[in-house]
């Protein structure tokens, strides 16, 4: 199954059944927020479909004293920006369908990037949704710490990457965070 269509197909069903099989893995990963890198501003995304949801992990960073932010897709085709945003402000849908801050709020730059995905591997491999849209973020910020946010079950033996594929460099779960892929 090399075909990346046939592999996100695979990938969107099996975490579906991670989600309906572990309502409470989301909770339990927001539990090891604690083990996360520093980073003053971190960004989470709101989930959608069965992508492991971020409100536990918001209130515990919160709590913890960081500023949160989430993206917000203005172009298609160009990288991502970030609105400031707390737990409960209020939301509308970007160009890509997504929930997001309203204009009004402030652009921020994070320092931790919390992203869902499809599967990921221990090499720091992420398969997203194939949108390209944290790819050209993550090229276009270099500097900021990538955190998959995912069901431990989500892991993969190895991800084929293509050469626009930016590598995480830890993934959050239900059993813990991790460090992957090659320090920098």
């Amino acid at each position: 199954m090399s075909d990346k269509h046939e592999l996100r197909s695979a990938a969107r069903a099996r975490r579906k059944r991670l989600a309906q099989a572990d309502p409470t893995a989301a909770a339990r990963a927001a539990g090891h927020a604690g083990r996360l890198p520093p980073g003053q501003v971190v960004a989470l995304y709101r989930a959608m479909g069965s992508e492991l949801d971020t409100d536990a992990l918001a209130m515990a960073l919160e709590a913890a004293g960081r500023r949160l932010c989430l993206p917000v897709v203005l172009e298609r085709a160009a990288p991502m920006i970030f609105r400031a945003w707390s737990f409960g402000d209020p939301l509308e849908l970007d160009v890509a369908g997504c929930p997001a801050p309203l204009p009004l709020a402030e652009v921020v730059d994070p320092d931790l990037v919390v992203t869902p995905l499809l599967a990921f591997d221990a090499q720091g491999g992420r398969l997203g949704q194939g949108g390209g849209y944290y790819d050209r973020t993550f090229a276009a910020r270099p500097d900021a710490v990538r955190i998959g946010f995912a069901y431990a079950g989500q892991a993969v033996e190895r991800l084929a990457l293509d050469p626009h594929d930016v590598r995480l460099d830890g993934v959050l779960t239900e059993a813990g965070y991790a460090t992957v892929g090659i320090s920098r």
